[in-house]
């Protein structure tokens, strides 16, 4: 599987943050940042259920590679 073009959404319904994995660089920004929501050993990975709105729009803001985003 070309994990490059895998794109994926995760929403708690107020915010939603998209993962491009091709863009990934795996700085590790976002664990380091907001280790609650972002777990790259779990199931799904991002888990936006689990911190504020306004906490994972900061953290998200701080990736290097624009992999994370959040969609407007």
């Amino acid at each position: 599987m070309d994990t490059k073009n895998i794109i994926k959404e995760y929403s708690n319904g107020e915010v939603t943050v998209v993962w491009q994995a091709g863009k990934c660089i795996h700085s590790g920004n976002c664990v380091k940042n907001l280790p609650a929501v972002f777990k790259p050993k779990e199931q799904p990975w991002v888990q936006v259920e689990n911190a504020a709105s306004a906490a994972i729009i900061d953290a998200v803001a701080k990736c290097p590679s624009g992999a994370l985003s959040i969609k407007k």
